[in-house]
């Protein structure tokens, strides 16, 4: 009787999920989400005021179910794509353990609940500006971007690097040039990191014609594009020093991480064009991953240690 109602409901379209737990974690995209909990982390303590703690976690806890959400939603749509790249063809809904309407369900009911529990507990301007990241990056990002222009990492990257700026807000219920120029950091460091990962995943992303920059342009033009904004990015980092947020212990790290990453460009860009290893697009995204994590510790650190010394009358 069981088997037959089991036939029943997949012959109309419906099956029992497979799903556990840690797919809907999966879900998620934790790594990405533990960024973004960092960075808005970074983001709240580096605002001049002072926030209840219990706020603080309702604000990050928002943030990373709202960064989650983001992931689900970009898993549901994603998963025709997803599910003939070699790096993303284990995921959940194109592996066959969630189904597309349980990744949109859980992808919406997040969304909601992380931008009401913001809105409503901390402060509706960084609930605000939390569902402008969740639908930028599921709608604008996903949808559009990402399948039909080279520029969608350029473009898309603000959803990423608002984070800072809604733990800023979370705080202050304002935005200021301080929590801007987190936001161009990453902003910046986005485009070098995504197309060093485009450089040695091109097949992949080729099968499932999605347009990215080494594809359309070439590697040519893309190794140059990484390069520039390199130089770009290097002297950004170093702002927060130069316009007086941040003690010269930053400015310094800052100014050697930048370098290094520069270095990192220059060899991209240097590289062979018959290099299948593609060693030194594989060394630049793995420090870039180093340098963003390093760069916002450092401007943690920066803040506690200045502030710590300030209220010991140092």
């Amino acid at each position: 009787m069981a088997l037959a109602e089991d036939r029943l409901m997949e012959e109309a379209g419906f099956r029992m999920s497979e799903a556990t737990a840690g797919d809907f974690f999966a879900l998620l995209k934790p790594r990405v989400m533990s960024l973004v909990v960092f960075t808005a982390f970074v983001g709240l303590v580096a605002a001049p005021v002072a926030i209840n703690p219990l706020l603080a976690m309702i604000a990050i806890l928002a943030i990373a179910i709202g960064a989650g959400a983001s992931g689900a939603l970009n898993m549901w749509y994603d998963a025709d794509i997803d599910a003939v790249m070699t790096r993303t063809a284990g995921r959940p809904v194109p592996a066959g353990r969630v189904t597309p309407g349980e990744a949109l369900s859980f992808g919406l009911v997040l969304s909601v609940l992380s931008v009401m529990t913001l809105g409503v507990l901390v402060n509706w301007l960084s609930a605000s500006l939390l569902a402008f990241t969740i639908f930028f990056y599921a709608v604008i990002y996903t949808m559009w971007l990402k399948r039909w222009t080279p520029q969608n990492i350029v473009i898309g990257g603000a959803a990423g690097a608002i984070p800072p700026v809604i733990g800023w807000a979370a705080v202050t219920g304002s935005v200021s040039l301080e929590s801007v120029i987190l936001f161009l950091i990453i902003f910046l460091w986005t485009p070098p990191h995504f197309w060093a990962l485009a450089l040695f995943k091109s097949d992949d992303y080729a099968r499932a014609g999605i347009p990215m920059m080494p594809n359309v342009a070439g590697q040519a033009s893309t190794r140059r594009q990484i390069f520039a904004y390199a130089l770009i990015l290097a002297p950004v980092g170093v702002l927060p020093w130069a316009l007086g947020y941040t003690t010269a212990g930053y400015g310094v790290v800052s100014a050697v991480l930048g370098a290094g990453f520069v270095w990192y460009a220059w060899k991209v860009l240097a590289m062979a064009a018959d290099d299948r290893a593609m060693k030194p697009a594989k060394a630049l995204f793995g420090y870039s991953l180093l340098y963003l994590f390093a760069i916002f510790a450092a401007y943690l650190v920066d803040c506690v240690v200045g502030r710590a010394l300030m209220m010991g009358g140092i």
